[in-house]
């Protein structure tokens, strides 16, 4: 007898003060690896698939706002409220560096080539740190016009991302002159910059808007308007597919990245969400949020097969319409229960329904349907003496 299958969050604990920034490792021989930063002082490092606790970074004497791993998962970063920046020995916990400011450090990255370290904060400078020499003095880029909210690097670290707390725009930096090169226009601060895995895009989210860019050319791809004010948004890393969006309203909203639409809202937390990040495999993505808590939430297996293109000649064809569009009621089919089954007389797909989406399925015997409910897809499919239904 099938199981039925339940998406259900993992839930990290640990934390005592609200998390605010996450960031995973790409996949290293030893698997993949998440950090959390949390106003409680003490960044966290965790197994990226399983959530579990592997060590906790201690030594900062204020909130960290911003973490980091490097491209081996070797060192990690923080930045804090202590007006201090750290890098870590991922593997013993140690400070190998403790870089001293005179404000708040808001955000760190390392390069991609792991021997610069970038900062800023509420200084409003933004400095890089040589780690194969961190006696001498960091480099500094040219003032910022504001508060650093966030930093990233591009082009082969051959430009440096960074926006602003106190003003709307993400400014681009040229490393080797200092200067800023462009500016990306946008109304409100932004909350969340990220470069997609495989530099395509900049992902950016402000005020109640998600917006993409051309990484290369710096033009505006996309714009979405949200349900809310967020404060992080995240691409899919894999194909692009879909991204992810959190702040005020507490939930998690999963969209589609080619029209916008929303297909999935994930609820749990019991605060705004402050933080949101894709798994390096987009099997999974992490969030962040004022209660405390870290939730891992599974995306299901990742082909291209997700896109509603139909196939054909016995294949599994799809076709998407909307819950205003069905009206016929199925009839006469019973739903697994935890190993039980219960008959189902008659479900309705209409207005009056919860169904929000329903996507007919058939194979070459005409059997299957996939119901979307809340945005939480389900397939039915036929046994010899019942249909099952498994929830992802």
């Amino acid at each position: 007898m099938d199981k039925k299958k339940v998406a259900i969050p993992l839930v990290c604990h640990g934390h005592s003060r609200p998390v605010v920034d996450l960031s995973y490792s790409p996949v290293t021989p030893d698997g993949f690896f998440l950090i959390s930063a949390s106003k409680d002082s003490n960044p966290m490092l965790r197994n990226g698939e399983t959530g579990d606790w592997i060590g906790t970074f201690e030594g900062h004497k204020g909130a960290v706002w911003s973490c980091c791993l490097d491209t081996n998962a070797l060192r990690a970063a923080t930045g804090s409220a202590d007006f201090s920046a750290k890098v870590w020995d991922a593997l013993t916990g140690h400070v190998l560096h403790s870089f001293e400011h005179k404000h708040i450090v808001r955000a760190c990255a390392f390069s991609e080539d792991t021997h610069l370290l970038l900062t800023g904060g509420l200084e409003k400078v933004l400095r890089i740190y040589d780690l194969n020499r961190p006696d001498v003095p960091p480099r500094e880029v040219d003032k910022s016009p504001g508060s650093v909210r966030t930093v990233t690097w591009l082009h082969s670290d051959q430009t440096i991302l960074s926006s602003c707390t106190d003003m709307g725009g993400v400014r681009l930096w040229d490393v080797r002159s200092g200067q800023i090169v462009q500016t990306l226009e946008t109304k409100s601060s932004v909350t969340s910059a990220e470069v997609s895995q495989d530099g395509r895009y900049i992902t950016t989210a402000d005020g109640s808007t998600v917006k993409f860019w051309d990484a290369n050319h710096f033009g505006l791809v996309k714009s979405y308007n949200m349900p809310c004010n967020v404060e992080s948004a995240s691409l899919e890393p894999k194909y692009g597919m879909k991204f992810i969006a959190g702040g005020e309203d507490m939930w998690i909203h999963v969209f589609d990245f080619h029209t916008g639409d929303e297909i999935a809202c994930n609820k749990g937390h019991h605060g705004p969400v402050h933080c949101l990040r894709f798994a390096p495999g987009g099997e999974s993505y992490a969030s962040g949020s004022e209660d405390g808590t870290i939730r891992i939430w599974q995306t299901g297996p990742l082909t291209h097969d997700d896109s509603d293109e139909a196939l054909v000649n016995g294949s599994m064809g799809k076709v998407k319409v909307s819950a205003d569009e069905v009206s016929r009621k199925i009839e006469g089919f019973s739903i697994a229960d935890d190993g039980k089954s219960r008959e189902k007389e008659k479900v309705s797909c209409g207005k009056e329904t919860d169904l929000l989406v329903v996507m007919i399925c058939t194979n070459g015997d005409g059997d299957g349907i996939v119901l979307a409910e809340r945005g939480i897809w389900s397939s039915i499919h036929r046994a010899p003496d019942r249909w099952i239904l498994e929830s992802p």
